[in-house]
């Protein structure tokens, strides 16, 4: 009896190593990789930054500036091609083709915008257009505000009051180190002998800068 229980053990835990050795040599052979370029129907020529999705897997990739594009997926996925100015197109990976690899030219067709009408009226009169020209305020677009926002002046003084970061204020303390480095072992040079500064010096004493103030408790310096 044990004997006859231990066989039919044998036989079903054989029965498991063959499925599950079937099931891996069965998802490893659904795995294919498809490389392929993509040009247009009516002058083959590339179709760049065209994407390719694998659907509802959120998976893709994006071709090259030759259109060629690689891709790694499963038999039976469906591929979705899209491209600005072009029809979205989609291809199903047949699950009979034999191998790991597979080759494709997608063809895509250029789409058509149409634009709603829009009908340009003059103006009654040159005194509503004096008016409309002094009073309308036009709003301003994306691309004024994008100009507006990258002047140079402007972001020349937006940094101005900034404080500094952690990399300026480093190098502003290794200049100063540098700086001092030059004088190590000596007495630094003094500007009493500098005409420049004596000069700064004359024009603060015409300007009043070093007269005395009298000092008022309750007003502070006069």
């Amino acid at each position: 009896m044990r004997l006859r229980y231990f066989l039919n053990f044998m036989v079903f835990f054989g029965a498991l190593l063959s499925l599950g050795k079937v099931q891996a040599q069965t998802g490893y052979e659904n795995i294919i990789q498809i490389n392929g370029v993509i040009m247009t129907a009516d002058s083959l020529r590339a179709v760049p930054g065209a994407t390719i999705l694998v659907k509802n897997k959120n998976r893709g990739v994006e071709s090259e500036n030759t259109g060629v594009f690689s891709l790694v997926c499963y038999k039976g996925d469906t591929l979705e091609f899209s491209c600005i100015g072009f029809r979205t197109k989609e291809y199903v990976v047949s699950p009979k083709i034999a191998g790991q690899y597979f080759s494709i030219i997608q063809l895509m067709v250029q789409d058509t915008f149409y634009l709603p009408e829009t009908i340009i009226r003059p103006l009654p009169s040159k005194e509503a257009f004096d008016y409309a020209f002094k009073h309308w305020h036009i709003p301003n677009d994306q691309y004024e505000l994008a100009r507006r926002n990258t002047d140079a002046y402007l972001l020349r003084m937006l940094a101005y009051t900034l404080p500094m970061d952690g990399h300026e204020a480093q190098s502003r303390q290794l200049q100063k180190m540098a700086a001092d480095a030059v004088y190590y072992g000596q007495r630094p040079p003094m500007n009493i002998l500098n005409p420049i500064a004596w000069g700064e010096f004359f024009e603060a004493w015409k300007r009043g800068d070093y007269r005395r103030k009298k000092y008022n408790p309750y007003r502070g310096n006069n």
